[in-house]
């Protein structure tokens, strides 16, 4: 038995290895997709564009202002000369944020009152809108600050100290690469193995493995283990990558790390053996590739928080195997997980890979008979 399922592992490996297409996606995109969405799937909110309406004039406002010019997170100020401006800059959003500095701004400054300043934002963009009036907050209390110890005055009663926990420099790439390593890697394993049987099919080569004496079961696993080396080996490569080139932190264990991807890739080669049964040519197993993987990713938690999500879809995204992967792979990178952490989170991989390969198996045999 285990000649001839090896013998079929064999058939598999050299069919998409040397096909120089086959080899190239394998390859070149997985590398280009992690170099592109490491760079532009960001949420990040930097170089932001704010203008500033100077209605006073006068020395504390002048320099309230020029702090803005000086701060790391806005690339452009422009000074607006009228009220009548602020609302074209905002609905052509050349601007994200408009402050509007009062005309009796720095004489309460002067007089020791407390001054007020506006804020106009594009709520359009609810997310970055916050983040934004963050920034101009940050910004704010530390003229506050400046000015109290320039008084003599005592500063505010409470201090906030903040520290930043398993990422200092609040990189964002060292959220999104590890991320990208569990899609990439589910990106390959299903489209190998939905590929699989639809290119038999496609060939007309498939009808010639069923009179071999391969039993529905061999054939299964001589259709899974390629694809999971494959994806063993691209998930790797990955990997590589990210420490080398994006410079992202290993903290972990290294076989953890590959229990973690075995047990994924386990129970997405189910998928996509499903998918592939389910198929009769390669642009069908395709399309189906990208229906189940497109719900998967945004059900993972790498876009938006699952805890944010309606109830429902807290429910479904029990069932994708991603959920638990990128919590896996962020924790070794990044923290150090210790192998019992990773096993509490990788577990329901262990069902769901069960689950998967039993459904692929029922109808592998349901289709060929």
């Amino acid at each position: 038995m285990f000649g001839r399922v090896w013998a079929l592992v064999v058939k598999e490996l050299l069919a998409v290895l040397r096909d120089r297409k086959s080899r190239t996606v394998l390859i070149m995109p997985p590398l280009l997709q992690l170099t592109l969405f490491s760079f532009a799937a960001t949420l990040d909110v930097k170089a932001v564009d704010l203008a500033v309406l100077d209605q006073d004039g006068g020395a504390a406002a002048v320099e309230l202002a020029q702090r803005f010019v000086g701060a790391p997170y806005f690339a452009r100020v422009h000074h607006l000369s009228g009220l009548g401006q602020a609302a074209p800059e905002l609905e052509n959003e050349r601007v994200m944020a408009v402050l509007v500095l009062p005309q009796d701004f720095s004489r309460d400054v002067a007089a020791g009152r407390p001054a007020t300043a506006q804020v106009l934002l594009d709520g359009r963009r609810s997310n970055t809108s916050q983040i934004v009036q963050g920034y101009i907050q940050a910004v704010v209390d530390g003229y506050n600050a400046d000015l109290c110890a320039r008084r003599g005055q005592p500063g505010p009663p409470a201090r906030l100290v903040v520290r930043a926990w398993f990422n200092p420099s609040l990189d964002y790439m060292w959220f999104t690469v590890p991320n990208l390593i569990g899609m990439l890697s589910m990106v390959v394993g299903l489209l190998v193995t939905s590929l699989s049987v639809a290119r038999e099919r496609e060939l007309g080569t498939f009808d010639q493995i069923l009179v071999t004496p391969l039993s529905p079961r061999e054939i299964l696993a001589g259709k899974t283990i390629p694809a999971m080396l494959l994806g063993m080996a691209e998930g790797l490569l990955i990997v590589a990558a990210a420490i080398v080139l994006f410079r992202i932190p290993f903290r972990g264990s290294f076989p953890v790390l590959l229990l973690a991807q075995f047990l994924f890739l386990l129970s997405v080669v189910g998928v996509g053996l499903f998918i592939s049964s389910l198929c009769k040519t390669q642009q069908q197993a395709i399309l189906g590739t990208f229906t189940f993987m497109i719900p998967s990713m945004l059900l993972s938690g790498f876009a938006t928080p699952i805890e944010t999500m309606p109830e429902f879809l807290q429910l479904v995204s029990h069932a994708n195997p991603l959920r638990y992967f990128l919590v896996a792979v962020r924790g070794v990178l990044l923290k150090g997980m210790p192998p019992g952490m990773v096993l509490e989170v990788l577990w329901p991989l262990v069902p769901i890979a069960v689950v998967t390969l039993a459904l692929a198996s029922w109808l592998f045999r349901r289709r060929l008979g």
